[in-house]
C-alpha cells in the first residue's frame, strides 16, 4: 500500500511513515462514526471491530508485521498473567514483563539509531504497557476488600475477569493504539455498554430528547467536538510541517548558530520551542478526536446543558503556552500518562499505611524514564526538572503571596485569588518565564544525545541554569527568610494573623537552612511532582 501514500509525502516533505500514521489517524474518524452505531448489545462485534481495526493499521498500512506481533505477545501474556497468579505479585510481574519488552526495543531502536521520522513498535508499546499494566492493577484491586481501595481504585477495579476476544478489544481500541490515549478497561467496557451516557437518563425527557439522538443514548455535540479537534490537530500538523524543518532545537548544534548575538539566539529559541511542540500538539488532537467519535470522553453537561467532552484530552494547549506557572503547565501535558504514573508506580510502591516518600518519587522517576527510552538527553531534561520544580514551590510558597491580598487566604479547592493588578503582573511574569525555562529545558528530551544538549545549553549562555540555580541560591542565602518577613509584616499590618496558612504561606521559619538537594528530595515526596515526571 505504500504506492498510496508517496506522492503525498513527497508534496509535503514528510516521511513515508509520518504520512502513513497520520493517514491512520484521519481515516479514524469515519471509523468511530461507524463503531458507535454498532448496536451496544454487539460487545463482541465491537472488539472484533477494534481488532480487525488495529490490524489494517498494523499490517496492509504500516507493514509493522513483527511489531503487531509483539504487541499481540504482550498482551496475551498479560491475559494470562493476570488470569493465573492470584497473589500480590501480578501486577509487579505483568509489570517487569511489559517494562522489560519496551526497554529491550528501546534498545534495539538505539542501536540501529532509528530517527523518529521512523514509526515503528516502541511508540504503539509505550501506550500498550501502560494499559497492560493499569489492567493488572485494576484486577488485582478487583481481588481486595473494597475498605482497602482508595477512590480511583473502587472506581476502576475489575471484579469480572474478561474474556479474551474483550480483553484483545479494549487493547486494541482502534483511535489511540498508534499514539493514545490509553483508557482504563472499566472506561472501556463503559464505552462498549454505553453505561458511559447512563447518566442521561436521569434527566427529563424533554431535556434528554435535546440532548441526545432519536433513538439512541448518544449525547448530541459529539461530532462538533470531533470535527473541531481535527481542524485544530490539521493546523497544528501544518504549522510543524511548514516550520518545524528550519525552527527545532537542533539548530542549536549547527555551525552557523554560534555566529548569531546571545540576544538573537535565546529568542529564536522560544520560536522553535513551540513548533517543536505542535507535532505533538497534532497526534494528541487529532486522536483526541477520532476518540469522542467512538463515544469516548464524555463528561456530562456543561452549565448552559452542551453536551462535554474532555474525558480523552492528553494535552491542554492553551494551559502550555500560557501557563503562569510549571506546575500547570505539567499538569495539561501528557495528562493520561500522569494518571498511570500516579496510580500504578507512584501509589504501588509506597508501603501500606504509609505516605508516599522518597524511595516512591525515585522509583517512579526511574519508571517515566525508562518508558520514555535509554537517550542520554531524556534524563538531563528529568534531572534538571527536579530543580525547576523545586523552584516553582519556592516561588509558589514564598513569592507568590506577596502579590495577593494580605488577608486572602488560600484554600485548595477555594476560591481563586482576586485578579488585581499585582497578581495579573505576578502572572504575566510567571507566563514568560515558563515558557522561556521550558525551551531550556526541553532541548534535551529533543536532542537525546547528552553531547547535542551539552552544546546547545552551552550556545544559549546557560541561561536555564542561571535562572534556576540563581533562584535556589537566592532562596537559600536568605531570600526565604526576607520573604517570609514580608509576608508577616503584610498579615500584621492587614490586622491579621501570621499564624496558620494564609495566601498559600506558613509562619517562617527559623533555624539553620537545608540545602538545595534535601529540598529536591521533600520536593519529589509531592504527589504535584511525581504527576509530572512523564514530561
Amino acid at each position: 500500500m505504500d504506492a498510496l501514500f508517496v506522492p503525498l509525502a513527497s508534496a509535503t516533505g514528510a516521511s513515508l511513515d509520518q504520512i502513513k500514521l497520520i493517514s491512520c489517524l484521519l481515516i479514524s474518524y469515519p471509523l468511530g462514526s461507524v463503531f458507535i452505531r454498532i448496536p451496544n448489545d454487539k460487545h463482541n462485534l465491537k472488539h472484533l471491530f477494534n481488532v480487525v481495526i488495529t490490524l489494517v493499521y498494523f499490517i496492509p498500512v504500516l507493514n509493522l508485521w513483527t511489531g503487531f506481533l509483539q504487541l499481540l505477545l504482550d498482551v496475551v501474556a498479560t491475559y494470562i498473567i493476570a488470569d493465573r497468579v492470584k497473589g500480590s505479585s501480578m501486577p509487579w510481574i505483568v509489570f517487569a514483563f511489559a517494562m522489560g519488552h519496551l526497554t529491550l526495543n528501546h534498545v534495539i531502536r538505539a542501536m540501529f539509531q532509528l530517527s523518529y521520522e521512523t514509526f515503528e513498535v516502541t511508540g504503539p508499546q509505550m501506550v500498550l504497557v501502560m494499559k497492560l499494566t493499569t489492567f493488572a492493577w485494576n484486577v488485582y484491586d478487583g481481588r481486595r476488600p473494597a475498605e482497602d481501595l482508595d477512590k480511583w481504585q473502587k472506581e476502576k477495579r475489575v471484579v469480572q475477569y474478561p474474556s479474551l476476544l474483550t480483553f484483545l478489544g479494549y487493547a486494541f481500541y482502534f483511535p489511540g493504539i498508534l499514539v493514545g490515549p490509553y483508557l482504563e478497561f472499566v472506561d472501556y467496557m463503559n464505552l462498549i455498554d454505553g453505561t458511559l451516557f447512563k447518566a442521561l437518563e436521569k434527566v427529563d425527557e424533554e431535556k434528554r430528547a435535546a440532548l441526545t439522538i432519536p433513538g439512541r443514548l448518544v449525547p448530541r455535540g459529539r461530532k462538533r467536538v470531533a470535527y473541531r479537534k481535527m481542524v485544530m490537530g490539521l493546523v497544528f500538523l501544518g504549522i510543524f510541517v511548514v516550520f518545524g524543518g528550519q525552527y527545532n532545537f537542533s539548530i542549536a548544534v549547527q555551525d552557523g548558530f554560534v555566529s548569531k548575538s546571545l540576544l538573537y539566539r535565546i529568542a529564536i529559541y522560544q520560536l522553535c520551542g513551540f513548533f517543536e511542540r505542535t507535532k505533538y500538539y497534532a497526534i494528541w488532537t487529532l486522536t483526541e478526536g477520532a476518540s469522542i467519535l467512538t463515544g469516548l470522553g464524555f463528561t456530562g453537561t456543561g452549565v448552559n446543558g452542551e453536551t462535554r467532552w474532555e474525558g480523552a484530552a492528553n494535552v491542554k494547549v492553551w494551559t502550555i503556552e500560557f501557563a503562569p506557572n510549571f506546575k500547570v503547565l505539567l499538569d495539561s501535558w501528557n495528562m493520561k500518562t500522569n494518571v498511570w504514573l500516579r496510580e500504578c508506580v507512584y501509589k504501588r510502591v509506597t508501603p501500606k499505611g504509609k505516605k508516599p516518600g522518597f524511595r516512591s518519587s525515585m522509583i517512579t522517576f526511574a519508571t517515566s524514564a525508562f518508558w520514555h527510552g535509554i537517550a542520554g538527553g531524556y534524563y538531563l531534561t528529568f534531572i534538571f526538572g527536579g530543580f525547576v520544580q523545586t523552584v516553582g514551590r519556592l516561588c509558589r510558597s514564598n513569592l507568590r503571596p506577596l502579590f495577593l491580598p494580605a488577608d486572602f487566604v488560600e484554600v485548595r479547592g477555594g476560591p481563586a485569588p482576586p485578579q488585581t493588578l499585582h497578581k495579573k503582573a505576578y502572572d504575566v511574569a510567571g507566563i514568560v518565564l515558563c515558557i522561556f525555562v521550558l525551551n531550556y529545558l526541553a532541548a534535551p528530551f529533543m536532542l537525546l544525545t547528552v553531547k547535542d544538549s551539552i552544546l546547545a545549553w552551552s550556545r544559549l549562555a546557560w541561561y536555564g541554569h542561571w535562572i534556576v540555580v540563581g533562584a535556589i541560591a537566592f532562596f537559600y542565602l536568605g531570600g526565604t527568610r526576607w520573604l517570609r518577613r514580608k509576608q508577616a509584616a503584610r498579615v500584621k499590618k492587614a490586622g491579621g494573623n501570621a499564624t496558620g496558612r494564609t495566601s498559600g504561606t506558613s509562619t517562617p521559619r527559623t533555624g539553620v537552612t537545608l540545602p538545595p538537594l534535601d529540598d529536591i528530595a521533600k520536593e519529589m515526596e509531592k504527589i504535584e511532582f511525581v504527576r509530572n515526571l512523564s514530561n
